[in-house]
Order: structure tokens, then sequence, then C-alpha cells
């Protein structure tokens, strides 16, 4: 089977993750895979080695200044769909996993990571179509799926995300690696994916400003972030209230992906406080690390996590969940959790979306 499946930029967001693994998973199981994607301002790899077994398709998408973010959405869909319509043909299954994607890749499948609540008018456009014009969907949890029966009466597959449980495990066993990022960082909160709306970067700041106080020499510290989507008002209003707070975050940014395991490995404690999630990858990458959790309380987290985590509502519940999991940090590492994270394997979700894609080609 010739597969396509189509992400929208290199860097690490998880959309980019799940594509990269389970391409690398499907092509393991015997099938042709080409991942399509866009190479932002002249970046044709992406964030990590990909197995050669994957053939890579990046698309050239220049950057220009000034532009404003809905005339960027706008580009990179016609970019995208311009070069792919090309080969489109050559392939049995088309398979995006963003609304950039799907918007330059219809008709074709869609995974439904979670559902977002844009202002832009491009963007919100780009959604809707991206959730009602595709031939299939699938989620990455039921929870989601649910949002998405609810909203639209559709009603996705569900397949969950894979975990490289074991990469997350060695992390913590990479003493050389966690020293660097203790010399770098001291001791400290981390959170994942950036300074944006979505994941409650503010509540996340003002709950550790709580708790500050009561550790000494403990920081905040965010890891990777880019995106094509336009924060930077979320971001200002972030910075003026971290020096209203005078709480000074430790911004990591965008890391090589070998010395992520590391970082998750050292951080007292990992907080996930995002309005929505799709799965919850990077909470279960701290799971599989021996890493404490904190997360917002969302019917998807608890689906996947069950008691595996901690969960909180409100800013004081974020704190004094936080100030739990630090005093805990060292015995609160369950090997329940590590269990939990090695079950949810790539393999077994290459295995389902194959079969899912074999359906489609039955019917």
């Amino acid at each position: 089977m010739k597969i396509a499946l189509l992400t929208y930029s290199t860097k690490p967001r998880g959309g980019v993750v799940h594509t990269l693994a389970l391409a690398e998973a499907l092509a393991d199981l015997g099938q042709e895979v080409h991942v399509w994607t866009l190479a932002r301002g002249g970046d044709t790899t992406f964030f990590r080695k990909v197995d050669p077994a994957v053939t890579i398709k990046a698309v050239e998408f220049p950057d220009k200044e000034g532009e404003d973010v809905g005339t960027r959405i706008a580009r990179s869909i016609q970019a995208l769909r311009d070069a792919f319509s090309l080969e489109r043909d050559r392939y049995d299954i088309v398979h995006a996993q963003d609304c950039i994607s799907a918007n330059a890749a219809l008709p074709c499948i869609r995974t439904i990571h979670h559902l977002d609540n844009f202002t832009t008018p491009e963007l919100v456009a780009c959604h809707e179509r991206a959730v009602v014009a595709p031939t299939a969907r699938i989620c990455v949890s039921r929870a989601v799926a649910d949002e998405v029966a609810k909203g639209w009466g559709l009603n996705p597959v569900v397949i969950p995300n894979g975990v490289d449980s074991a990469r997350f495990e060695a992390g913590a066993s990479d003493a050389v690696g966690r020293a660097g990022w203790r010399g770098s960082l001291g001791r400290y909160v981390l959170a994942l994916g950036g300074i944006e709306p979505r994941k409650g970067s503010i509540d996340l700041l003002e709950a550790f400003a709580r708790i500050a106080p009561a550790y000494p020499g403990l920081n905040l510290a965010f890891g990777g972030g880019e995106t094509l989507f336009d924060y930077r008002d979320y971001r200002d209003s972030f910075n003026a209230r971290a020096l209203e707070l005078g709480i000074e975050p430790q911004i990591v940014g965008v890391l090589d992906d070998d010395e992520l395991p590391a970082l998750v490995a050292e951080a007292s404690a990992l907080a996930m406080v995002s309005n929505k999630e799709g799965f919850g990858l990077a909470a279960m990458e701290a799971l599989a690390a021996g890493v404490p959790v904190v997360a917002r309380e969302l019917p998807v987290l608890r689906e996947v996590f069950g008691d595996e985590i901690r969960y909180a509502s409100t800013v004081g519940e974020i704190a004094t969940q936080l100030a739990q999991a630090v005093d805990c940090a060292a015995n609160d590492a369950r090997e329940s959790g590590r269990e939990l994270a090695r079950s949810y394997t790539w393999q077994r979700a290459a295995e389902e979306h194959l079969a899912f894609y074999e359906s489609l080609a039955v019917g």
C-alpha cells in the first residue's frame, strides 16, 4: 500500500511527532510511506532523524516578513496543495494530521487530535473544513471523538497514540544528560509545547508564583513551542504577568530531539494544564521517565491516564497539586505509570491504522 501522510511543519509539535512515528511504524509493517510537509524558511529536514524507509517530501515555503497569520495560513494551504496535487494519484491512502494539511489534501482521511477555538477567520474556516470535508476521520481518544459526534454528528474511529516509552525510560538513566539540565536550569517544573492559550501557560505561571516562595531555587521551564500560528499578544501578556509576579521563566525553546528525554526525566514535575488535549503525549512520556504529572481536569485525560496523574481545574488547585508533586517527586514515580506508557505502542497504532485503511479500500 502506498500511503501519504501530511503534516504542516517540520518542528516538534504533537501532531508532527505523531506523523513521523506512525510513518516509521507503517514502514516497519512493509508499507510504502511518504511524509509531506511544509519546509518553512528552507527547513527541509525534520526536528529528528527519520527512518530512511520513509520518504520525505518537503515543500518549499519561504517566510514573508510582515505577513499576518490569516494570509500565512492561506498561503500554507495553497503551497502544500499545489505540490501535493501533482503526485496524489500515486497514493492508495492520503492521510492528513492537521487542519492545514487536510485542507491542502482534500479528499483525504483526517486525524483530529483535538478541537480548537480559533478567532482568525481563515483559521476558523480551515478548522471547520478539516472536520466536515474529509472522507474519513480518526481521533486519538474517545473523548475527542465524542466531541466531534456531538458537534457535527460524525463518528470518527478511535486509534490511540503510541508512545516511545523506552526512549524516556532511558532518559531517566541518562546521568550525564540530566546533570547538564540540572546545571543549566537548577531544580525545575517543566511545561512542554510553548507559551500559548491552549496550553494554559498564564494559569501555570500564576500557580507557580503561588508556590515559589516555599521552594527557593525552584524554576519554571518551558520547552518546545514552535508553531505556525500567531500568539504574540498572548506571549506579551505572559511576559508582562511574569514581570509583575517576579517570576523569571526559563525558556528552553525548540531543542534537539536527543536532549528531550533527559530534560523530561530531570524535572521535579511535568505540568500539562492545557485547556484542550487530544491524548496527552507529553504526560505519557513523563510517566515513562518516572516524573509526576499535574494536568488540567479534562475528560480526555481521565480517559487516557486514569489515576496515574494529578488533576486540577483552577489556578489554586494547580498550585496545590504542583506543590504535592514537587514534594513527592522522588517517591512519586510508580511502576504502574511506566506500564501504562508501555501499553501504548506505535506498532499497535500502525496495525490499527493499516486495518482501517484496508477497511476503506474494501468499502
